[in-house]
């Protein structure tokens, strides 16, 4: 016979039947199940909340086991009441802190959804402030909150603020007035023209940032943001609204984050820009990333890679399977790398699919998943569905779990190049990641070839750079005296018009790249940390991360002064 609710905890382990619910199910598997049950133990909590927070099951998925171990109903969305029943001595701080909706009070009889309906405190709380018998159900817990900030938040119709009473009273009006002002022509013109700036200083991203002086137009070029223009504030909804007609969002929404995509065509060039919108005080913020796949150099050769770390890098990739790693932080350049490296493959005599989150750009020949989390399509389940598609080669946009990282291994071993990207600062870090995702050393070992960290610099400008002697002093401190010369100038960033005053065009890439040699392998097999993994993979001859900036001073690509900049946490672990 099953424990009941009331007896469920005087067990030693009231949990371990609704983590076996869900292994059964096939929503998780038994050593994710084991983890998160440890996870518990040792930050409290729920087993519910910590594998939804982990990101193990969906919420969905994990109250319909509670339900089914608590054997009570479950209760939809669907079935939530258009009115809350009024109830007595419910207070809404109660009600909205531990998530629970009234359903019915009737014939002195409590129907209630709740998101822990184990948790007899709240149970005997409900019963003692509404003198009522206190019938609890499961229900998904964002749909609680939804419900209850509906229902509770709502304000009277007499202290609607101006902009409220224009988008719920006169929606329609509103909605068409703010149609008409971004389709005239001045407001098409101008952000055209925003939009049109992207080609000439080789941006990649426009930032709209609304304040009470105006809508201020900011473009990040080299990885560094650069003013634009000040859009009065009497155009600025017009020129958001103008961008979100052309990426197909909703302009009445001035409320809530927005993501959409516009294709278009700019001098003779084809622009694919994705778009985000958030709500501010002063407006909707608006930042459209520019995917510009000509300005994008697909050949690894152009990508600033030194000879002997192409050569080993191009050894990796042409490996008939095996693990190959990409790290580095945000907007380091590791997917156009991975991308670089599926252009050199051979796409019409194998197999190569993608799973990524977004696709930005598409590849001839390669078959390109874009992930999405609202119908379960994740990284994980998608995974699982291509092994079936025969590949030869799969690319991870990035390994973010566990489970990731298990299927990934799995389809290393069963004959497939795995590519795909981490964050972590070094190289030999991501061997360490890895370990903390859950994957075994020996099957590190059996499976990653190497990992390659990458930063991207920027380049000094070609018109204006200048020539520098350096301090004895200096070169022998910053380790330039390793590579450059004696006698022999770096150089500094000066500024020009070409450059548009900094000093800079365009970017490179330094990189450092491990091998997973044999002493590298019985280093992590004797659970090496990343320090020493790192110390290991320079014996072998890696030049790390600041090394090669240091290479790039001493041929005059980059100043000293970026690398620093870039490198600053090349000896975190």
């Amino acid at each position: 016979m099953e424990p009941t609710l009331e007896s469920a905890s005087t067990l030693a382990d009231p949990w371990h039947r609704f983590g076996s619910l869900l292994v059964r199910a096939g929503k998780l598997s038994a050593r994710d199940m084991e983890r998160a049950m440890a996870a518990q133990r040792e930050m409290g909590g729920s087993l519910d909340r910590v594998l939804v927070s982990l990101g193990l099951v969906s919420e969905v998925d994990a109250a319909r086991a509670l339900s089914e171990h608590l054997e009570l109903p479950f209760v939809t969305a669907d079935a939530f009441p258009d009115q809350l029943p009024e109830t007595e001595g419910l207070l809404p701080e109660f009600l909205k802190a531990n998530r629970v909706l009234p359903l019915r009070a009737e014939d002195g009889q409590l129907q209630v959804v709740m998101a822990a309906p184990q948790d007899s405190f709240v149970l005997q709380a409900l019963r003692l402030t509404s003198g009522l018998a206190v019938h609890p159900s499961v229900g998904v817990p964002s749909d609680i909150e939804k419900a209850l900030t509906r229902f509770l938040d709502e304000a009277p119709a007499s202290e609607d603020d101006e902009e409220s009473a224009e988008l719920e009273g006169d929606s329609g009006d509103f909605v068409e007035h703010l149609r008409d002002l971004a389709s005239e022509a001045p407001v098409i013109r101008l952000v055209n023209a925003i939009i049109g700036r992207v080609i000439e200083l080789r941006a990649s991203d426009i930032h709209l940032e609304p304040f009470d002086d105006g809508l201020h137009v900011r473009y990040r070029v080299d990885g560094v943001l650069l003013p634009g223009e000040m859009v009065p504030a009497r155009l600025g909804a017009a020129v958001s609204s103008r961008v979100k007609l052309m990426a197909h969002l909703d302009i009445a929404e001035r409320r809530l984050p927005q993501d959409g995509r516009i294709k278009t065509r700019v001098k003779g060039r084809e622009l694919d820009l994705r778009v985000s919108t958030v709500p501010t005080v002063h407006g909707e913020s608006v930042v459209m990333r520019v995917l510009d796949r000509a300005s994008v150099r697909f050949s690894l050769e152009d990508m600033g890679f030194e000879k002997d770390t192409l050569s080993r890098f191009n050894q990796l990739v042409s490996r008939p399977h095996g693990i190959l790693l990409v790290t580095g932080p945000t907007g380091s350049g590791k997917t156009t790398t991975l991308y670089a490296a599926l252009a050199k493959l051979d796409s019409t005599t194998q197999k190569i699919i993608t799973v990524e989150d977004p696709v930005e750009y598409q590849l001839e020949g390669i078959n390109q998943i874009q992930v999405h989390s609202q119908i379960n399509l994740t990284f994980g389940n998608a995974l699982r569905s291509i092994l079936r598609q025969d590949p030869d080669i799969i690319m991870i946009g990035e390994m973010r779990d566990g489970e990731t990282a298990q299927i990934a291994v799995q389809s290393s071993l069963t004959g497939h190049l795995v590519l795909s990207t981490l964050h972590t600062n070094t190289a030999a870090s991501a061997v360490v990641r890895m370990q903390d995702m859950g994957v075994e050393r020996y099957l590190i070992t059996s499976t990653v070839n190497g990992v390659l960290a990458q930063r991207l610099v920027r380049r000094l400008c070609r018109h204006c750079r200048a020539p520098v002697q350096p301090a004895p002093e200096l070169v022998e401190s910053s380790g330039l005296s390793r590579f450059l010369s004696p006698g022999a100038p770096i150089y500094e960033a000066k500024g020009c018009d070409h450059c548009r005053g900094t000093g800079y065009q365009g970017r490179a890439g330094i990189h450092e790249l491990l091998v997973v040699d044999e002493d590298m392998r019985s280093g992590i097999l004797r659970g090496l940390d990343a320090s020493a993994l790192q110390n290991l993979a320079i014996q072998a001859g890696m030049y790390t991360l600041y090394d090669d900036g240091l290479r790039k001073v001493a041929s005059g690509v980059t100043s000293l002064d970026e690398v620093l900049r870039v490198t600053q946490d090349h000896t975190d672990a």
